[in-house]
């Protein structure tokens, strides 16, 4: 994993510094200094919103958020945790085989992979599972395979079976909106459903 991110941002690097070499501005003589033209076009104090990718940049927000805080017991802080958590949320969305099946009142969900991902999977389906659950109007239940988990989530109410079938395993994976919350109190070291 370390030789790949080290990999990525070789490449990364590679390719900027070819497209700034590449880059041609016509007008300019060969004495423009190209970082004062940029400051020059850009407003005094303009901050970037996106500090990099979904995973950096999660981790970023939450760094801002504990150094803004004089509470903040850096003696519990494990950004490491909150790591490995995001690493998992994203191997569920890009590396999860999924089958669904529509059940009349819902519908069920097989999620395997290679071993990382029904690691990952019997990590963060049962304990979605368990939030998702909190919500009265459907019934959900995570069942663990040797390979795989299951997801089954169903309902009496035809609307909310439609709209069960309608998210499917991803969509009710990524459903309600705890996750800030919850990415928080892992970062401050706290238990936040045992992902």
């Amino acid at each position: 994993m370390k030789t790949k991110t080290i990999l990525a941002v070789v490449v990364l690097l590679g390719g900027a510094a070819f497209a700034v070499a590449q880059t041609t501005h016509s007008g300019h003589d060969d004495c423009t200094d190209h970082a004062t033209h940029v400051q020059d076009q850009s407003p005094r104090g303009t901050i970037l919103s996106e500090p990099g990718q979904g995973a950096f940049a999660a981790l970023s927000e939450v760094v801002r958020v504990l150094e803004a805080d004089p509470d903040t017991d850096w003696g519990q802080v494990d950004l490491a945790g909150l790591r490995a958590h995001l690493v998992d949320m994203d191997r569920l969305i890009s590396d999860a085989i999924v089958e669904e099946t529509a059940l009349p009142d819902g519908l069920t969900a097989i999620a395997t992979g290679d071993a990382d991902t029904v690691a990952t999977l019997r990590r963060m389906v049962p304990a979605h599972a368990a939030q998702l659950a909190q919500d009265d109007r459907w019934t959900v239940t995570a069942i663990e395979a040797e390979n795989a988990v299951e997801l089954r989530v169903t309902s009496n109410n035809p609307a909310v079976a439609a709209r069960i079938k309608g998210l499917g395993f991803f969509g009710l994976m990524a459903s309600q909106d705890h996750h800030r919350e919850h990415h928080l109190m892992m970062a401050r070291g706290a238990d936040a459903h045992a992902h």
